[in-house]
């Protein structure tokens, strides 16, 4: 079966999606103000909240802007450490608003406090820092880092009684207040507050109109995978049963891993997980069933991984909407098409911005 792969010309985002996540955000903080209540630590926590996505932002999409602020030379190594900065505050704003017991999210923030001030003092004895400056930068990053303790402190007291509840018990209970268990599960009874205390459990399953076979075939090639998995950018095979993956992560990191097989079973099934000293940490299977009445290839992939990041790391993907769930829906649509199509398809409308022949304009009749 012969097949022409080509790449799939991504939609240009708009800004409507990122602005829709921050109200979503805002929501959850809105809603979780009445469970935290209205004392001078919570008011305190989220406005730290916002001010660590405020910052985080600035961070990542204008780094320059912020070298120049703090009196530091803009520079390729300067930009690519504040965008580093940027992710860790915006993971740990997103995690203060919409965490109901955020208090050790507080405590990363004077651990991420307390690298600004190493960073900035290591600045300050650099002869290309405007030491002014970069003195001021200083005195703020040391009184942000005041109030982060303070906040910090003053909510770890107050779960101080729920701590001695137990962490299994006060997860269930979580899921249970939420009113949700996923139906991906790790295990049996295993609610989804726990499951992602240990990692991001992904299953998917999607039907392909191609033999087990000829389905199997094509998975086994590695280097067939990027062709419809939107963030890998290759996997290379070095050896039987290893190979080397390389993708791209949220916020335009990317991430390397190494990998080796642990079971081939030829059309049926394949498994494997990283090795030790992975950036991002995996375990995953394919399994190709015969669809009933001969409709193909039911294809079931099961993923567990633990982000670049962890939970933090976890919160960054889904504000940049590159939540693994959301990745692996996409990732199979487009596996389905190029088994059944030799491409994948989209339309003109999808990758032109505005008007187009494929999007005329609204209320504009068509002939």
């Amino acid at each position: 079966m012969s097949m022409d792969i080509r790449h799939e010309q991504r939609r240009p985002r708009s800004g409507s999606g990122a602005a829709a996540r921050l109200r979503g955000v805002g929501q959850r903080a809105l809603s979780l103000r009445a469970r935290r209540g209205d004392g001078a630590g919570e008011r305190l926590a989220e406005g730290l909240g916002w001010f660590s996505l405020g910052l985080g932002l600035a961070e990542l999409l204008a780094p320059a802007g912020v070298a120049r602020l703090v009196g530091v030379r803009d520079d390729a190594d300067n930009r690519a450490v504040l965008r580093a900065c940027g992710v860790r505050e915006i993971a740990t704003g997103v995690g203060i608003l919409t965490e109901e017991q955020p208090a050790s999210l507080l405590w990363g923030r004077v651990a991420g406090d307390v690298m600004d001030l190493l960073l900035l003092g290591t600045a300050l004895g650099s002869e290309n820092t405007e030491r002014d400056r970069t003195a001021m930068g200083v005195v703020a990053v040391a009184g942000v880092a005041l109030l982060d303790v303070l906040a910090a402190q003053q909510l770890t007291q107050q779960a101080i009684p729920v701590a001695g509840e137990g962490r299994l018990a006060r997860l269930a209970r979580g899921a249970e207040r939420d009113g949700r268990t996923d139906g991906a599960r790790t295990g049996e009874g295993t609610p989804r507050a726990l499951r992602e205390n240990r990692g991001i459990h992904v299953k998917r399953v999607v039907t392909v109109n191609r033999t087990p076979d000829e389905v199997y075939r094509f998975w086994h090639d590695f280097q067939n995978l990027p062709s419809f998995m939107s963030h890998l950018e290759s996997v290379q095979v070095t050896g039987p049963r290893r190979s080397t993956w390389k993708a791209r992560a949220p916020a335009g990191m990317r991430v390397t891993w190494d990998a080796e097989t642990t079971e081939d079973v030829p059309g049926q099934r394949i498994a494997w997980r990283s090795l030790p000293g992975a950036d991002v940490d995996n375990t995953g299977s394919v399994r190709f069933v015969a669809a009933p009445g001969g409709r193909g290839t039911e294809v079931h992939v099961e993923l567990d991984y633990r982000p670049p990041g962890g939970a933090f790391g976890a919160l960054v993907a889904k504000l940049f909407g590159e939540a693994p769930e959301q990745q692996i829906a996409g990732d199979l649509r487009r596996f389905k098409q190029v088994m059944e199509t030799g491409e994948v398809v989209h339309s003109d409308a999808s990758i032109h911005r505005g008007m187009h022949a494929a999007h005329p304009p609204e209320g504009q009749a068509r002939a």
